[in-house]
């Protein structure tokens, strides 16, 4: 009996949607690509229960006729192509004609479009991907579409949503991927009746100041310097941050041909012309635009159109590391290098006091993650004796259980009678039995702040000391929407923070470990440490909030020590559950053993 059987359309429109829209951002991101792609000049987004409820994007581009109303709703029916090699000459923003029928199967859609050339416009419905009512009807040229009730028929996709917090977050990462590609484009974005942004055309470098410049005290975008070169391969241009602005949090963004990517290899790039600038976990901000020919790319590897591959990635690697190099020199940031085919280092010569700018070269057959050796490298003799009688301590970082030897019995007595020292106003130093015992302070102060903060939160039993005067500090939209989210938490460790604008709150207490001092800088901690790194889950925003405030308020490196202020570090740190290295993996005890020292004499 024949098992194989066509799906309905209903069904594989459901399939279709499952890739290309996964949350309200995916939904937002799709339409207001194509109110690009019609030429709009102002582009509204309004939204309601995180575009749960809601997602209405508003357009004054050129509109559809009633016929192309009603095909915009058909898979694969679109006017960005004509035949398969269209695909490598792609200047829009969409292609495929899927995500117009992907979120109406999924959604209640209701659309009012009109052209210049028409009196009055269309009116359609459309649930479940059914088309309901489709009529005449009044309205401006351009395009209105609504997406209502998301996922009305796909419980369980509606189910894994996130909290309208985090989902409106999304929402607006999404909206910063398009706005800071099309500055010459009017946006505006509500959320629940609050305009959250009204950005008017501009320039690209005003437009990066009127998302991320508010709060900072100076131009945000005084802390960039500009990045342009045109190479016969790829034109690059954009900005970059001075290596004194990088943070642990920062703000990267690539677009190609107007569209954003993320591309790890070509951030690899920017790090690498970054080398020895900073410290092992700050990064730059860069916003940096590609143009390059359409048929040196493939968009059409992923749904959501975010990966893309480079036709020769080797080359553009070189030149994007060679440009931001060659940009952090001419500002004196950084000397500028640049390598010929041979391998050999030109450098600019200073004339006038200026730096002259390097030629852009690039090799072709370079790659950073290959090595250039061509010949097998030769095989010590007897290499297995390398690996035997050696000892775990040597690397100076042992493991867990190479450190229990040597570890005395943990008791209070103990402590009391060990023999402490102080080296470099950083370590902790003990005679123990097997070797001498190095305590990094600040990491075994972090340590014991870190449980202790803990049991505060999950108490509910912060404690705040109030300040003197109040501290204000002013977000971004994206930040005000996960400050409010994480408002509870922050209570709870002993933060007393009340909303004092649209754009600001104000800090009124802090935790008492701090003393009283940098509330506004460890609240931007916080907020980029759960924010980046997509933290959602509340135990996990605890962890990241007391990791924080540990760091912050623990014992500093270079601070002296008295006896009795180590000995009560020590006890502290030893009746922790984990006390061998930070929550964050850091070390915080290591050994060198008596082997060890004889070796050295």
């Amino acid at each position: 009996m024949d098992v194989i059987r066509l799906l309905p359309d209903s069904v594989a429109n459901q399939i279709a949607a499952g890739e290309v829209i996964q949350r309200p951002a995916s939904c937002l991101k799709e339409l207001v690509e194509n109110s690009l792609d019609a030429g709009a000049t102002h582009i509204r987004v309004l939204v309601r229960d995180a575009g749960r409820t809601l997602l209405q994007v508003v357009d004054n581009g050129t509109g559809m006729s009633e016929t192309d109303a009603r095909m915009a709703f058909e898979r694969h029916a679109t006017s960005k192509i004509r035949e398969a090699n269209d695909l490598f000459a792609l200047r829009t923003m969409g292609f495929r004609g899927e995500a117009l029928p992907s979120i109406s199967a999924v959604a209640h859609v209701e659309v009012q479009t009109r052209t210049k050339d028409n009196e009055v416009g269309t009116l359609l419905e459309i649930a479940g991907g059914e088309v309901l009512n489709q009529s005449i009807c009044q309205c401006p040229v351009g395009t209105n579409i609504k997406v209502k009730d998301l996922f009305y028929n796909v419980p369980v996709r509606r189910k894994f949503l996130k909290t309208d917090q985090t989902e409106l977050r999304n929402l607006l990462n999404a909206f910063y991927h398009i706005v800071l590609v099309y500055p010459k484009v009017q946006f505006t974005f509500v959320s629940d009746d609050e305009v959250l942004m009204d950005l008017s055309a501009s320039t690209e470098k005003q437009r990066i100041e009127n998302i991320f410049g508010k709060g900072t005290g100076r131009p945000y975008t005084s802390q960039l310097v500009e990045v342009a070169t045109d190479t016969e391969l790829v034109s690059i241009r954009g900005f970059v941050g001075k290596p004194e602005s990088a943070g642990k949090s920062s703000q990267q963004f690539f677009f190609v041909n107007g569209r954003f990517m993320r591309h790890p290899y070509f951030h690899k790039a920017v790090m690498t012309a970054y080398s020895g600038m900073l410290p092992g976990d700050y990064s730059p901000s860069y916003f940096i635009y590609f143009d390059i020919s359409p048929e040196l790319i493939d968009v059409n590897i992923h749904p959501t159109k975010t990966e893309i591959k480079f036709q020769d990635e080797q080359a553009v690697f070189q030149i994007l590391m060679a440009a931001v190099r060659e940009s952090l020199g001419k500002f004196n940031v950084a000397p500028s290098l640049d390598f010929n085919r041979s391998g050999e280092i030109e450098m600019p010569v200073p004339a006038s006091g200026q730096v002259a700018a390097p030629k852009v070269t690039f090799d072709p057959t370079y790659n950073p993650f290959k090595t250039r050796q061509t010949t097998q490298p030769s095989v010590p003799s007897s290499w297995q004796n390398l690996y035997t009688n050696r000892s775990p301590l040597s690397s100076g970082i042992p493991e867990e259980r190479d450190v229990e030897p040597i570890i005395p019995q943990l008791l209070d007595t103990e402590v009391s009678d060990l023999r402490l020292f102080q080296y470099d106003d950083r370590y902790i130093i003990f005679p123990a039995e097997g070797g001498l015992m190095f305590v990094n302070q600040h990491r075994a102060h972090t340590c014991v702040l870190y449980y202790r903060l803990k049991r505060q939160m999950e108490n509910k039993h912060g404690i705040c000391q109030q300040l003197l005067f109040q501290e204000e500090i002013t977000l971004t939209p994206d930040e005000m929407v996960l400050m409010a989210s994480l408002e509870g938490e922050l209570q709870n460790i002993g933060f007393d923070v009340v909303q004092f604008s649209k754009q600001s709150y104000a800090i009124v207490g802090v935790p008492a470990a701090l003393n009283g001092t940098g509330g506004v800088e460890v609240l931007r901690e916080i907020l980029a440490e759960v924010g980046v790194k997509q933290t959602r889950v509340e135990d996990e925003w605890r962890d990241k909030i007391a990791l924080v405030v540990a760091r912050d308020a623990a014992i500093p490196n270079g601070r002296h020590l008295t006896d009795e202020q180590m000995r009560e570090l020590l006890r502290e740190l030893w009746q922790l559950p984990i006390y061998r290295r930070t929550p964050d993996g850091k070390v915080v005890m290591s050994a060198l053993t008596d082997g060890e020292i004889r070796k050295r004499f």
